[in-house]
């Protein structure tokens, strides 16, 4: 999660252990992964793809810049930014990383979210060699 002074803010889970702190930079490197293993993604996209240039494609360093973290009560929300390969079905491409990153992040992080948005920032043509 960031503010408006771009500081990186972290997600607080309890149990019955205690307090578990996780930076939203690692909460973006899990989704980021899980939805480029996705067939039909080209990359993610920066969420602000007017001042980042829409047509960059971010790489595993930059995911944070194309996903966004937010905890609000005690329910996660995670917004996904991509960019889809010509000739996919967006909307079962779209499906499929919203699953991955659901169970993805619930499998390593014990991380259960109530909505995972997914936003799609552009269409790919892929050059076959």
């Amino acid at each position: 999660m960031s503010n408006e002074r771009g500081k990186r803010m972290s997600i607080q889970l309890n149990n019955e252990f205690g307090t578990i702190e996780m930076s939203s930079d690692v909460i973006s490197t899990v989704v980021g992964g899980a939805a480029t293993e996705i067939y039909g993604i080209v990359g993610m996209a920066s969420r602000k793809h007017v001042r980042d240039g829409i047509n960059e494609i971010l790489n595993r360093d930059n995911y944070s810049r194309g996903v966004v973290v937010r905890q609000e009560n005690d329910q996660i929300a995670v917004d996904v930014y991509i960019i889809v390969s010509y000739g996919t079905k967006i909307t079962e491409v779209s499906k499929n990383v919203q699953e991955r990153v659901r169970y993805q992040l619930e499998h390593d992080l014990g991380i259960v979210t109530d909505s995972v948005n997914v936003f799609v920032q552009g269409v790919r043509v892929l050059n076959e060699l």
